[in-house]
């Protein structure tokens, strides 16, 4: 073949078609050594030109390499760092950048919009972070929810709160989050327990079958006002977290286990009307204070119960744990103030509507229906939650209606009987992380002894008494050990709130064996390809070409 000497230009061209194209950094100073005139002759002008056939096979290899180079990069990108750093931290490649930005995870896709929207300015751009994989997980995104299987599906234990190893996260799990990113909605289990305390000792104190304890009112004041100051920290602090990431709001809102611990503020603010002191309290509790708790929480189990009912994604086989017992119990404290205000006939219609969930959501729990999501084996003090909805229940049933009667002694038995099933496999109670969650686990066992409070009044004796006076000690007990415990991890070992790793999952599981891009050009994908899909293939192409042949003899016959 005719081999002629190239050209400059030509040899211009085979530099810009074959190497990658260098950062804006580096060009002024590489443009710098092109202009200056080469000091002894190139030896690429007494080359000559390679034949046609091995230049442009020479540029498809080099360009394949380039592009393997990219692939390789963009999967590096994607690989998830069983560090925990995920798709909130970065890879070497982004280091330096990462460094003087002094930026480790973008929390910016949890916060609220407006507050997003005013921060943008001081971002770096998502490209440049390297945060274009989680346009498609990211909460900000699309409007679709993480569906309920999904926190089935990526989180493990009694509270849905630990990501299995499997699984990816939009945040690092080794740097410490913002506070508020960190502050979970089981924080108002504080509350609740500290207010049914309100509620218990206020019994002791008024109760003629505890007369003989000779129990102060002040006991009542102060645990009142403890938990009312508890209250409104918790809420403030929780508002703000609604103010700045209301998408994180969003996924608790959406957690089957979480989504229950929406009603327990209005619980805890009924719970401190129910148990406000004698000097405090007047003689009727005006109807409006009723209307400003039970309202809200109404129209929230109607939207809960409306998923239960409708069936779907969120069905009640589905997302049913202990914890949905919170959905219920307020249905009983609401006629227990229904009943206070005076408003008996609506007392009586929550007692009903409150019975009926309650039943079926016993009945779910206890049957483990093969479409239910499995409970863990092990025991866990989620599962005190059995105990609450029928001590609320009877509890209510004789303050409405005036008397313990059959019904109310039934459900009191029936919490009683859960209680005694529990308590004898308290062994099984230890190993587990503590979490401000527990603190809702106390108030099943409260509710339980003021409902022995309450029988122990029509069924006097000396059995009864000593029931209700054993379980309001451990009770108490309980209670403090929780206060000393939380004291103890919030201000001396700082533990009481890590990263909250429940609401980072993803949308949707990311398999590591799938390529990101699918290329024709690209050799392992042929290479891993079953025969039998390669003997398809071919057979299609080969049915291809004969009915083309077929359709040119016909032209050919006309």
């Amino acid at each position: 073949m005719d081999r002629r000497p190239t050209s400059s230009s030509s040899i211009e061209t085979h530099f810009v078609d074959i190497h990658e194209v260098l950062p804006k950094e580096k060009e002024g100073a590489m443009e710098d050594k092109v202009e200056k005139p080469p000091k002894r002759p190139n030896k690429f002008r007494d080359m000559k030109k390679p034949s046609g056939r091995s230049f442009s096979r020479q540029v498809s290899l080099e360009t394949g390499f380039s592009v393997l180079n990219r692939e390789s990069k963009a999967k590096d990108e994607r690989r998830v760092l069983r560090s925990g750093k995920s798709f909130g931290g970065f890879g070497a490649n982004n280091t330096n950048q990462v460094g003087r930005d002094g930026r480790k995870g973008d929390f910016s896709i949890f916060m609220t919009k407006s507050s997003l929207t005013r921060q943008n300015s001081l971002l770096p751009s998502r490209k440049e972070i390297g945060l274009d994989s989680q346009k498609n997980d990211g909460p900000g995104h699309d409007d679709d929810s993480v569906p309920a299987g999904r926190y089935f599906a990526a989180l493990k234990g009694p509270e849905l709160d630990e990501v299995k190893e499997s699984e990816d996260i939009l945040l690092p799990k080794d740097e410490l989050w913002p506070f508020l990113l960190r502050f979970p909605i089981g924080s108002f289990g504080i509350c609740l327990g500290l207010s049914s305390q309100a509620v218990l000792w206020r019994a002791l104190a008024t109760s003629p079958a505890t007369k003989f304890l000779h129990v102060t009112p002040f006991i009542n004041l102060a645990l009142w006002f403890l938990a009312l100051a508890v209250l409104l920290s918790v809420s403030f602090i929780y508002i703000l977290k609604c103010l700045y990431y209301f998408e994180a709001v969003k996924r608790e809102y959406f957690h089957p286990v979480r989504v229950n611990f929406f009603f327990a503020p209005w619980v805890v603010c009924m719970f401190l009307a129910i148990s406000l002191p004698s000097i405090l309290a007047p003689k009727t509790l005006h109807p409006a204070i009723w209307c400003i708790f039970m309202g809200p929480y109404f129209f929230l189990e109607l939207k809960i119960y409306g998923q239960w009912l409708s069936g779907g994604k969120r069905r009640l086989c589905k997302v049913a744990n202990p914890s949905s017992h919170l959905s219920v119990v307020g249905n009983f404290v609401g006629a227990i103030l229904a009943a206070k205000v005076g408003w008996e006939e609506a007392a009586k219609f929550l007692w009903a509507v409150g019975f009926a969930h309650y039943l079926v959501v016993f009945v779910t729990l206890y049957q483990r229906l093969p479409t239910s999501e499995a409970l863990p084996k092990e025991l866990h003090p989620v599962y005190s939650m059995f105990i609450a909805a029928p001590s609320a229940a009877s509890i209510a049933w004789g303050i409405v209606y005036g008397d313990v009667d059959g019904l109310s002694r039934t459900c009191y038995f029936i919490a009683l009987f859960l209680f005694v099933s529990l308590i004898v496999r308290i062994n099984f109670f230890r190993g587990f992380r503590f979490s401000v969650a527990w603190w809702s686990y106390t108030f099943p066992l409260t509710t339980v002894s003021v409902a022995s409070i309450k029988y122990a009044e029509h069924v006097p004796s000396v059995l009864s008494k000593g029931l209700a006076i054993s379980l309001s000690f451990m009770s108490s007990t309980m209670v403090l050990v929780l206060l000393v415990t939380t004291f103890l991890h919030a201000f001396v070992w700082r533990t009481l709130f890590p990263n909250d790793l429940a609401i980072a999952i993803t949308k949707r599981k990311h398999s590591r064996d799938k390529k990101p891009f699918k290329k024709a050009y690209d050799i392992r994908r042929w290479t891993k390809q079953s025969p039998l899909s390669l003997v398809s293939a071919i057979t299609k192409n080969h049915s291809a070409d004969k009915d083309l042949d077929d359709q040119e003899m016909e032209l050919a016959g006309h």
